[in-house]
């Protein structure tokens, strides 16, 4: 568990990660500072293992099959340089399965801490790997002028560009006034992602949520062969109906 300088810092070390040993990597998460103190407040035995806060997070989870392979010496190999550049604030290694658990609670119940928040806007997209720190500055800064006091908490898959770019609630405003929005919050999230050449959705997929903005994302012939196809493989439309495709 690792603090780091920016979400450019921790795109830097999952680089560093990805040339000394890109099979051991099993995880890389960004999390950001607002998100992990929401967690830390909000859900009951999760604490920060470090010393201070800081802004911006990464947890990095590492395995092997091979016998010989040195995870601690891998980890203290990048690790160190990244902390004598500055790039790596504080970093902490867990000395225990449950260690483990314990820093994976801190990902894991973000969507929790939100939940008990307030209201909340989630999107689910991803950008280029390495146009994710522009992705968290730019739609986290879009979201604030759009919503005063508005608390962006992205987290997500560093390593192959998925983000959640959660938004809660500003703290004391009215649940469904700020749900009201939730379009509008969205259109946000979206045309920062769309200058970066990503995608609206992600690993939760289109569902019934999306649908109405695969014309935008997806229209035209694109659209028109994965009707076909739909169309071709359930003619009568039994399977899944409303979802996916408008």
């Amino acid at each position: 568990f690792v603090a780091v300088r920016d979400a450019a810092a921790a795109l830097g070390l999952f680089r560093r990660f990805r040339e000394n040993d890109e099979s051991a990597i099993r995880a890389f998460e960004y999390m950001s500072g607002d998100g992990v103190d929401l967690t830390v407040q909000l859900i009951p035995g999760v604490t920060l293992p470090l010393a201070e806060r800081a802004a911006h997070y990464a947890l990095i989870d590492l395995a092997s099959t091979r016998p010989d392979a040195d995870l601690r010496g891998l980890a203290e190999q990048v690790l160190a340089p990244a902390m004598e550049s500055g790039e790596v604030l504080d970093a902490v290694l867990a000395e225990s399965e449950a260690q483990r658990a314990a820093l994976w609670r801190i990902r894991e119940e973000h969507t929790e801490a939100q939940r008990k928040a307030g209201a909340s806007v989630k999107n689910d997209v991803s950008v280029p790997v390495s146009r994710v720190p522009e992705l968290i500055e730019r739609a986290s800064e879009a979201c604030r002028r759009l919503i005063p006091g508005i608390r962006p908490m992205p987290f997500g898959h560093m390593g192959d560009g998925n983000i959640h770019v959660n938004l809660v609630q500003p703290e004391g405003a009215d649940p469904a006034a700020f749900l009201a929005r939730s379009h509008d919050i969205m259109e946000c999230v979206n045309e920062v992602v769309r200058e970066l050449d990503g995608s609206f959705s992600a690993e939760h997929g289109i569902g019934q949520l999306k649908t109405d903005m695969m014309e935008e994302w997806r229209g035209g012939a694109e659209l028109a062969v994965m009707r076909q196809i739909k169309a071709a493989l359930d003619p009568k439309g039994l399977m899944n109906p409303g979802k996916v495709l408008p």
